[in-house]
């Protein structure tokens, strides 16, 4: 057999290191080398053993044979990687300016140490003895259905988006298209965006198609995540639901990916690469000749324009799937009035009157508060200082009356009995979490049985679902939490949703404000009526005129998208424009500032007539465990120039000493 070399990445911390290193194969590996294997190498003036993975195997060497190291072995337990991973990863480290290691180190998630264990249990992650009967569709879900299934046999892969109302049935069109593609012999991957939808999800899916269906999230153990990796592997699963991860499950024909509530941004890494799910969705599936399916009652800005280009084809529910299930009844309150007729309640009179009414008649209701903790801060009533955490630019949260907590950085300290800056006694909670409305709402209907959802409640192993199932089974009459209660849960029982701060996320510093907002709201009135009794939402804000607002009220999509969109392309925000943000952040103040207008002066310089620079900003948050953040928006409607200007600061960073004391990170939107 002729010398061959392998092109290898080395697995080092230094991930700045971006480049490959040619090995030679030695004569007892010819044949066992392959693309995607993790190999022990000698690295470096002290030939070190380090782990690399192979990227690509030739018979050319690309310098002196003799003075070319040789691959010392393949980690043992290690799994090789599909050649189309590692095309994926090289592609992801183009499109989001990242390293090859980087890009590596997120397609193949499963920690090595996990890999080398000898497991011989492969456990499944869902437990359900009861197995349902197909759902009849009605005429809309039928139709859509069937457009994608011939579509799908003729070979039309082309991504879709299915734009349909809360309650609409998209999950049930999801289910039809992933039972066509099973009897074809091939998988397929379901990504949900957070884990408080894991557990009715799963049911659904697993009460229709069984123990195919295997589970992967955060939440998972190490061991876990490595049972449902291998049961892929081993073709003992057709069905992946999870988060973003789940992306790069290692099946061997993928014939479909879904991506519900496309909408959502859990689905934007925040890690190197910042990737986002759904572009890396559509590049893998247009990889590996599978379909791509997304979904959502509220779909993004970039989904819907490229779906009005006829990028993507659009799929309509304009109806609720349920008999005689329609959208709830929106009601939006005035909070000045509210204030102005003396009442101070986070409850509005309205509110009150529905909660009540609904207890009376043992119907459910889930009160949204998009913050959690009991008081959003403490401050001292006599010099008005608020108290702070001494890591990051952000006032602490009061939770359970005892305890200051940051939220960034996870800083936590005793409530003091003093003001840490005058002395002064006198201090006070300020603003309201979840943790405050849950004791305002048992002190005010203390009839009612409550639960509440949030980081805190939920932290725990499980905890998600064990506060689901019980408000499912009608073991709590109010259900109180954040943003986790109100995406994707189908609760018949609930008749009345009360969002308490609707204006809690518009005034947000981020040109997405709106958009999340609009797409929280609607979510929120959702869970109202999906059951045969009608449902109410109470919209609770401060600005009932704001286009956002009135908008959600009566979930016209249609209307806010045209609103929002105007006023995208006049300020050439994403999807108007094409952006990318340059963070530069480090511990010396000083240094992080001088470095950010470096950069600034530099890409002004070099590409100052072709994109549109802003700033450099403090970052929404400055500080941020003890790193100070600053920021450069580059603004271009061609993607391509934003890549050559991300590759000529990274260039430029490399060749700088200094820039050793400070990160750097590319955000593309």
């Amino acid at each position: 057999m002729a010398e061959q070399y392998a092109s290898i990445i080395i697995d080092i911390s230094h991930e700045n290191v971006d480049r490959v290193f040619q090995y030679r194969i030695p004569p007892q590996l010819l044949g066992e080398i392959q693309v995607g294997m993790q190999v022990c190498v000698p690295f470096g003036s002290g030939n070190r053993t380090r782990t690399g993975y192979v990227v690509d195997i030739s018979e050319k060497a690309e310098y002196d044979v003799t003075k070319m190291k040789s691959i010392a072995g393949i980690v043992a337990g290690s799994v090789t990687a599909d050649s189309r991973i590692i095309s994926l990863a090289w592609w992801m480290k183009e499109r989001y300016g990242s390293t090859m290691n980087q890009a590596l180190k997120t397609v193949l998630p499963v920690k090595r140490k996990v890999k080398a264990r000898n497991r011989q249990v492969v456990r499944s992650m869902v437990d359900v003895q009861i197995k349902e009967a197909e759902i009849l569709l009605n005429e809309e879900q039928r139709q859509i259905a069937e457009d994608f299934c011939s579509r799908y046999d003729r070979g039309d892969r082309a991504p879709s988006l299915i734009y349909g109302i809360t309650g609409s049935g998209k999950t049930e069109v999801y289910m039809e298209m992933i039972s066509h593609v099973l009897k074809q012999g091939r998988q397929v991957i379901v990504l949900i965006p957070e884990i408080s939808l894991t557990y009715q999800t799963v049911m659904r899916f697993y009460r229709r198609f069984g123990s195919c269906i295997s589970v992967m999230h955060s939440r998972l153990s190490a061991g876990e995540r490595w049972d449902q990796y291998e049961r892929a592997r081993q073709g003992e699963t057709q069905v992946m639901i999870g988060a973003r991860s789940a992306l790069f499950t290692d099946f061997p024909d993928l014939g479909l990916i879904i991506m519900d509530e496309e909408h959502e941004g859990a689905y934007k890494s925040e890690s190197t690469p910042r990737y986002h799910a759904r572009e890396v969705a559509e590049k893998l599936a247009g990889m590996r000749d599978a379909a791509f399916v997304m979904g959502s009652a509220t779909p993004s800005l970039e989904a819907y324009t490229r779906a009005r280009e006829g990028i993507y084809r659009l799929y309509t529910l304009k109806n609720r799937a349920g008999e005689g299930s329609v959208l709830a009844a929106a009601e939006v309150v005035d909070l000045r009035k509210e204030m102005e007729a003396g009442n101070k309640s986070i409850f509005s009179r309205r509110l009150q009157e529905l909660i009540r009414d609904r207890l009376e008649k043992k119907e459910q209701v889930m009160l949204f508060m998009n913050r959690r903790g009991y008081s959003s801060f403490v401050s001292c009533r006599s010099c008005g200082e608020a108290v702070k955490c001494p890591h990051c630019d952000v006032t602490l949260t009061l939770h359970n009356k005892t305890r200051l907590v940051c939220h960034y950085c996870g800083y936590t300290v005793p409530l003091p009995k003093k003001c840490p800056s005058c002395g002064s006694p006198y201090l006070a909670g300020f603003g309201t979490g979840t943790q405050k409305i849950e004791e305002l709402t048992k002190a005010m209907f203390p009839q009612a049985r409550v639960l509440r959802m949030d980081l805190d409640t939920t932290s725990k192993k499980g905890g998600h679902q064990e506060i689901l199932s019980a408000f499912a089974k009608g073991e709590a009459d109010i259900l109180i939490g954040t943003q986790m209660i109100v995406k994707g849960h189908d609760f018949p029982g609930v008749t009345l949703v009360g969002i308490l701060a609707a204006d809690a996320s518009l005034y947000a510093p981020d040109y997405r404000s709106g958009e999340r907002t609009f797409q929280l709201l609607v979510q929120a009135a959702g869970r109202a009526g999906r059951g045969k009794k009608p449902g109410t939402a109470v919209i609770q804000t401060y600005t009932p005129d704001h286009y956002v607002v009135k908008a959600s009220a009566v979930q016209d999509y249609l209307e806010f998208y045209r609103q929002e969109m105007g006023y995208r392309k006049l300020m050439k925000y994403p999807p108007a424009a094409h952006m990318l943000s340059i963070q530069i952040g480090g511990k010396e103040e000083e240094l992080t500032a001088h470095m950010t207008e470096a950069v600034a002066e530099a890409v002004g310089r070099r590409f100052g007539q072709q994109a549109e620079l802003i700033g450099p900003v403090f970052a929404p948050v400055y500080k941020v465990n003890d790193i100070y953040r600053k920021i450069l928006y580059i603004k271009q409607e061609n993607y391509d120039i934003l890549i050559r200007i991300q590759k000529y600061v990274q260039n430029r960073w490399d060749e700088t000493e200094i820039c050793r004391k400070l990160t750097i990170q590319y955000d593309f939107s």
